[in-house]
């Protein structure tokens, strides 16, 4: 080869790896303006909705008259709000039966929590929310058909409605409420492409974002929602830590996978016993609408059940529906749960 040619050449793959430089800088600015773009969509919908929500003229709570009676202990009452699935339509189901269902849940609580504090003083509420409270509009083909609602109304309009109601009712009746606000797969934007889209993204998170703005004025109601996290540990005592998250990383066969549960349960729990996660003494979660308590060693874990009262996919498919339900429990916070309840909701 002569020196020519060698040049030649080596000008070549100067100039090819120079192109191939050029354009890998070129895409990457790219990849930056898509991210930016979409963080400047999501900053978007929560600025419109804070600022939509900051006109709004809200009626101003009562606090619930303090109790003269003296109580050796104090129970906390523990409502578990999942699975709403809200927009969804079936023969039995839709937005205003899931209003209806929602706001006779506060009613039951209140019931329940009035019975219980017979004889321990019930003051304070800690409302676990797990997630799927919204349906979404793109989770699987064809949803577009089994929604009676936009994601828009079910975010921005009915959510915040009815979610005010239910909560409302609730500082009517407690001194202190505290909300552990966590995320549902149904939440997810995009449809399927929805992997493409910044974690946070998640039309749950930006519900409880939208309601923690409503109740901002509200000093008596507190509301913890992760930014960028699947779970959290609610800490309402020493012996009362709430492992909450939904349940869609929970695998396993058709129906309820018992096996994921055990397997991922006892798999967080000694991660947190190494210090890798927050450690907790109980589990809860939704996903699957059919309620459920279990003993994993020495974890209580509580599945919750759904407002719905008609699944077509789980009627076909897994040959199984609950009935329209919630968990409610009460806890001690140096003892654990000592009360738990299963509401109906049909009525």
């Amino acid at each position: 080869m002569n020196k020519e040619l060698a040049k030649l050449l080596a000008e070549a793959e100067s100039n090819t790896i120079k192109e191939l430089k050029d354009t890998n800088v070129r895409l990457l600015k790219q990849l930056e303006r898509a991210k930016d773009k979409k963080a400047d969509l999501i900053e978007a919908v929560y600025s419109a909705a804070k600022d939509g929500i900051s006109t709004l003229d809200l009626p101003t709570l009562k606090a619930p008259p303090k109790s003269k009676k003296k109580y050796k202990d104090e129970e906390i009452c523990v409502p578990l709000l999942s699975d709403i699935q809200l927009a969804k339509t079936t023969p039995t189901y839709s937005t205003e039966i899931a209003e209806e269902r929602v706001l006779r849940y506060a009613d039951k609580i209140i019931k329940i929590a009035r019975i219980q504090g017979a004889n321990h003083k019930v003051r304070k509420c800690a409302v676990l929310a797990l997630g799927d409270i919204v349906e979404g509009e793109l989770i699987f083909p064809g949803q577009a058909h089994l929604i009676d609602s936009s994601l828009y109304r079910q975010v921005t309009v009915d959510g915040p409605r009815i979610l005010y109601g239910f909560f409302s009712k609730l500082l009517a009746e407690f001194e202190e409420v505290d909300v552990y606000w966590v995320i549902g797969n149904h939440g997810s934007l995009g449809g399927r492409a929805r992997k493409d889209y910044n974690p946070e993204s998640n039309a749950d998170r930006m519900l409880g974002k939208i309601l923690e703005t409503m109740f901002t004025n509200e000093k008596r109601i507190k509301f913890i929602v992760p930014d960028n996290n699947w779970y959290l540990v609610a800490d309402l005592g020493s012996k009362s830590k709430f492992l909450c998250f939904h349940g869609d990383n929970i695998r396993g066969s058709m129906g309820l996978p018992f096996y994921g549960y055990n397997k991922k349960i006892l798999g967080w729990k000694a991660l947190a016993s190494n210090g890798l996660m927050e450690d907790f003494t109980h589990a809860v979660c939704g996903h699957y609408h059919t309620p459920t308590n279990l003993y994993i060693n020495d974890i209580r874990v509580w599945i919750n059940g759904s407002t719905e009262s008609h699944n077509g996919y789980a009627l076909e498919q897994l040959a199984s529906m609950g009935r329209p339900s919630q968990h409610c429990l009460f806890v001690k916070p140096d003892k654990g749960v000592t009360a738990e309840y299963l509401i109906n909701l049909e009525e």
